[in-house]
């Protein structure tokens, strides 16, 4: 019996398929490559599905609810997937046209249903009507492929340099011109190491910096503290004249009523 996990994995290969079928439609270019696979794995997917609904009859027939039931499960959103996707490469009505069923009946897999052709033919312009140049330029094409190609597979070097003849040279010029590489190798690398020295005096300046961007923030850390405290003091200092403003009103109030009496008595007398 055919394996619903194995038909889930078919359904999302068949669905990637597609995806590429339409990109490549959407780039103008020409998808018919895929066509025949997708509608093989398409045909094989709606044979598999036929079988596990022989195989759901059969357990039903043979009182297996609970076999029939978990095989229902799953064949519901397979059915679905086939239907979708079976809509996305045939078309709407899921079916071949009369004359592609006649093409496919003179193929080699007669079986397989053959897509509606989802975007016209390019439209080409002949620019040159000699075969001959056209395979001239194929063999440019083809050369520059195989230049890029050697190319690509060259061995490595850093600076690539063609290497002296050395099958004329004596013991002693070999001898010679190693031991000059080898000087011309000292240089290098002495200078080199002076690069690397004055790196490494550049990264302790750096250092030494950033060290007093450090001090400078924590000194202006210790200015902003004891600014706050201060505010905060002050602010404690009004809330208190505000509390006693406060209590001392009434006092105030009938002081001040008071002298306002004394006045009117002084001016009607």
């Amino acid at each position: 019996m055919t394996n619903p996990s194995q038909l889930f994995l078919l359904a999302d290969h068949i669905k990637l398929s597609l995806l590429e079928r339409e990109r490549a439609i959407s780039l103008d270019l020409e998808p018919n490559s895929q066509d025949g696979e997708i509608s093989w794995s398409l045909e094989s997917l709606r044979e598999s599905i036929e079988a596990l609904e022989a195989e759901q009859t059969r357990l039903a027939n043979s009182h297996d609810s609970a076999g029939a039931a978990a095989l229902k499960d799953q064949l519901t959103p397979l059915q679905a997937q086939y239907r979708d996707l079976s809509t996305q490469f045939y078309g709407a009505d899921g079916e071949p046209s009369a004359n592609n069923t006649t093409q496919a009946s003179k193929s080699a897999t007669p079986d397989l249903k053959q897509p509606i052709p989802q975007h016209p033919p390019s439209k080409s312009v002949r620019f040159m009507d000699s075969s001959a140049a056209a395979a001239a330029v194929q063999d440019e094409i083809d050369e520059e492929d195989e230049r890029n190609r050697s190319n690509l597979f060259r061995p490595y070097r850093d600076e690539p340099s063609p290497r002296p003849d050395q099958s004329n040279m004596d013991n002693q010029q070999v001898y010679d011109h190693h031991a000059q590489t080898m000087r011309d190798q000292d240089d290098q690398l002495d200078r080199l190491g002076e690069s690397i020295g004055r790196q490494h005096q550049l990264s302790i300046q750096i250092g030494d910096e950033l060290d007093g961007h450090v001090q400078l923030l924590d000194g202006m850390d210790g200015d902003v503290e004891r600014h706050q405290t201060r505010l905060d003091g002050a602010r404690r200092r009004i809330d208190r004249i505000r509390r006693k403003a406060g209590e001392n009103w009434s006092m105030m109030t009938i002081i001040g009523l008071i002298i306002i009496l004394v006045i009117l008595i002084v001016i009607l007398k």
